[in-house]
């Protein structure tokens, strides 16, 4: 199972699943899961099965008949024991019971969601499942991919897929990259031909011409994709980058770029650039279901630091204003000289994403007061056929041997569950824009480690596992359900 389970307690016996099987749900929240079990596991085990409310089952049980088929019951239970006092065992942890019958049971829909991934996984390895219980939970609150459609759009079939993907392996927090451009110093081309795009599209006049004309996303679409998240406890992090990768928005207003507008960061000294961005941010977390924003935030230039750091927070309280947690890209080590004196003066209500052990460390971002997510670049960003970070797949042997969500390197480390680090993500970036490939290249490089990745943010080490068994298995598990756009 991948993730594995924190804990097995095996008992005697198997319990075979057949055609005629039964999800209960013994709560209305959880009637769209059961829906959604049944036909998964016709799809993966190609089992036929009914689901139905536990009350309804109950009442008619005289009707049914002896052996006709295993009863899987969902439900919740508020003071289930999970035998551990970790912060988000509450929230996500599960007890999965496999005897007579099989029982789903967590504090939350979500705990019973994951659960029911766990059920899929054991029915990809057999219809007789081993009986026993499986207590589990994560050790971070946060497991996260992130992916660039900004400088490369991605249909939103791929998205869909890879919310998916996720949710198979209890991933459950997808940044959604929606602004960038070409990086034009690498490409040698000026930034009036460089590629830039903004990647949603309103109906508002005010806002005409802003979205990329090679593809953009509806508010009808990036509905249906926060349905098919909220249906996959997946959370949507979309991100508006600012004030620098922003020369869509330069493109579309040139008088308020830097530089007269030869650049990718908006002019800061300029009150209309920063009255613009929350112009944006009010028109588009309307459409935003999930409780975080990303307002961006990296690689802006140093020598424009107070008008930064005015912006920096301006932009964050403005998105706590429309209801949101903001979060960006970690800066300050490079922007203010380090965050750690008061007199800095910026917004502590941020959480940070380590992106950079230069630009601003893990260690250095704690050390001010902030929450984290290790996004370390070194370690988890993958970038097409590129020269730098990795081209290709992720180091899986590295990252099997050496990495878990407190691993920074370069004598970065946090302590193990540190209270401030939340979690981690990987990422994907499409630097190279003028290369050609497509979203099967992108998943191809993805998927050689989402797994393992998946394992070291929700348990961690295995004990006695190395990484060829691990890998092994892994591929055992690889079909996933409702795969569309990739299938």
């Amino acid at each position: 199972m991948v993730p594995a389970l924190q804990r097995w307690t095996p008992d005697a016996g198997t319990l075979a699943l057949v055609d005629g099987f039964r999800v209960l749900w013994a709560e209305d929240s959880l009637e769209a899961t059961a829906t959604q079990l049944v036909a998964e596991i016709a799809e993966l085990a190609g089992l036929t099965g009914t689901a139905a409310s536990a009350s309804d089952a109950a009442a008619n049980a005289a009707g049914r008949e002896s052996g006709s088929g295993v009863d899987i019951v969902l439900a919740l239970n508020p003071a289930l024991d999970f035998g551990t006092d970790h912060a988000t065992a509450a929230g996500e942890g599960y007890v999965l019971v496999v005897g007579n019958g099989v029982v789903l049971q967590a504090r939350t829909s979500t705990g019973v969601f994951w659960a029911t991934r766990s059920l899929l996984q054991m029915l990809l390895s057999s219809r007789e499942l081993p009986c026993g219980t499986a207590v589990d939970w994560p050790n971070y609150p946060v497991r996260g991919f992130m992916l660039d459609v900004g400088r490369r759009f991605s249909q939103v079939g791929y998205l869909a897929d890879i919310v998916r993907y996720m949710s198979w392996f209890k991933l459950n927090t997808f940044l959604v990259h929606l602004n960038d451009n070409e990086i034009a110093k690498d490409t040698k081309r000026s930034w009036d031909v460089a590629q830039a795009a903004f990647r949603l599209e309103s109906e508002n006049p005010n806002f005409t011409g802003l979205a990329a004309t090679d593809g953009s996303y509806t508010r009808a679409q990036w509905d249906a994709l926060e349905d098919l998240a909220a249906a996959h406890h997946v959370n949507l992090v979309p991100e508006i980058d600012v004030p620098a990768h922003a020369r869509s928005l330069i493109k579309w207003k040139p008088e308020l770029g830097l530089n007269g507008g030869d650049s990718d960061m908006l002019d800061l000294s300029r009150p209309e650039a920063t009255e613009l961005v929350k112009e944006l941010f009010s028109e588009f977390v309307p459409w935003f279901r999930g409780p975080v924003v990303h307002f961006g935030a990296d690689e802006y230039a140093k020598d424009h630091e107070p008008e930064y750091r005015a912006f920096f927070n301006d932009i964050s309280a403005h998105v706590r204003s429309l209801g949101k947690a903001p979060m960006a890209w970690g800066s300050l080590s490079t922007m203010a000289n380090g965050a750690g004196a008061p007199e800095t003066g910026y917004s502590r209500d941020v959480t940070i994403c380590s992106w950079n052990n230069d630009w601003y460390s893990g260690q250095a971002a704690v050390a001010d007061g902030y929450n984290i997510i290790n996004t370390n670049d070194d370690l988890l960003y993958i970038v097409p056929f590129a020269d730098y970070y990795h081209g290709g797949p992720l180091d899986g042997q590295l990252l099997f041997d050496t990495w878990e969500p407190h691993v920074f390197g370069e004598g970065k480390n946090l302590y193990p569950h540190h209270p401030q680090l939340l979690g981690a993500a990987s990422a994907l970036w499409n630097d190279l824009v003028l290369k050609d490939y497509d979203e099967h290249v992108m998943h191809s490089m993805i998927e050689p480690t989402f797994g393992l990745l998946a394992q070291k943010m929700w348990r961690g080490v295995v004990p006695g596992m190395d990484y060829d068994a691990f890998m092994a298995g892994a591929a055992t598990i690889s079909r996933w359900p409702g795969r569309e756009f990739l299938a």
